[in-house]
């Protein structure tokens, strides 16, 4: 199959930009709608560490190490690097005895505009703390003390990345075909859209063993924490927060998202082939109207899918729609 024509942007009463992807709902059966070719291979980048998260649970490191649910949403998050997050991070790492540079993410400059500021005009280089992976570090950091493994934890070959291989495939039902390096220095393992859905729906749909509580435990951490799983301004929190805690969504990078609903038994997942992030935010929005999650006259719908594009001067220049034909 091809990829599906998702979002358009109009400038002028013409067409300028279109945005393809693939998009793909799934219940605990299967496919239940898609768009594009669910068959493809992608990366699911950050969207799957709910999945990355549940050998910290299952192995009862968790319990051991006594995470909070705050902790465990941090250990699913993409965030800010706020300081409710790189304080939060810095306590955890306490906790386990353990320092910043224990970590193996990597630093970057924050995105929330408070710390970034601070930091720039104090002329102070950001750490570890900032990344916005640093969380799903901790939560590594906290099952390799479990595991009683060496400090390389991001190795492919180490037993915490061996555990989250294991769980990646138990979920997805696939044998992944291989992986790259994440921003975050994780190895990174791809999977077809349609597993990726699969896996979503099946943390709709826990059951009462060990995996389902772990499932039911992650999920319920997003929806009640959404703070934590990105930050202010950021469109998970935001949709999140929109739609009450009914469901869990989760961005990853190059325009990946995906969504857990368990009212309805649902998950999906999506992949905008240019790796837009407006796309897919707008895309994503779009699908949680559709699936009757998200009303679509709340002010989230305006600020990532209907709301005019404007320019500096604040001149209406265009708008987003949704291409002919999705979603139905």
């Amino acid at each position: 199959m091809q990829t599906a024509e998702l979002i358009e942007l109009w400038r002028g009463g013409q067409l300028e930009s279109l945005h393809r992807g693939h998009v793909v709902v799934c219940d605990s059966r299967g496919v239940v709608e898609a768009w594009g070719d669910p068959s493809r291979t992608i990366f699911p980048r950050s969207s799957c560490k709910m999945m990355q998260a549940l050998p910290l649970i299952e192995s009862g490191a968790a319990d051991a190490a006594g995470l909070t649910e705050r902790q465990l949403a941090l250990a699913c998050a993409s965030h800010n690097g706020a300081k409710i997050h790189t304080e939060a991070v810095e306590s955890w790492l306490s906790t386990l005895g353990l320092e910043e540079p224990d970590l193996r993410c990597g630093s970057h400059m924050p995105q929330d505009s408070d710390e970034n500021r601070r930091l720039t005009c104090s002329d102070s280089a950001p750490c570890q703390l900032h990344n916005n992976c640093s969380g799903k570090h901790a939560g590594f950091l906290t099952l390799n003390r479990h595991l009683r493994g060496g400090p390389e934890y991001v190795d492919p070959s180490h037993p915490v990345q061996r555990a989250v291989k294991a769980a990646f495939e138990e979920v997805t039902g696939e044998t992944s075909p291989g992986y790259g390096i994440d921003g975050c220095s994780a190895p990174n393992w791809s999977c077809t859209l349609e597993g990726l859905g699969r896996s979503m729906a099946a943390f709709a749909n826990p059951g009462s063993d060990r995996r389902g509580q772990a499932m039911r435990r992650l999920t319920d951490a997003m929806r009640r924490h959404p703070e934590m799983v990105a930050g202010e301004g950021r469109a998970c929190t935001i949709l999140m927060r929109a739609m009450g805690g009914q469901v869990a969504v989760k961005t990853g990078a190059e325009a990946v998202f995906v969504g857990i609903l368990p009212e309805q038994g649902l998950g999906f997942a999506l992949k905008i082939s240019d790796g837009a992030t407006r796309a897919s935010e707008a895309a994503v929005t779009a699908l949680l109207v559709h699936l009757g999650v998200l009303d679509k006259d709340d002010p989230a719908v305006t600020q990532f899918l209907t709301g005019k594009q404007k320019n500096w001067r604040g001149l209406v220049t265009g708008e987003l729609r949704t291409a002919k034909g999705f979603p139905n």
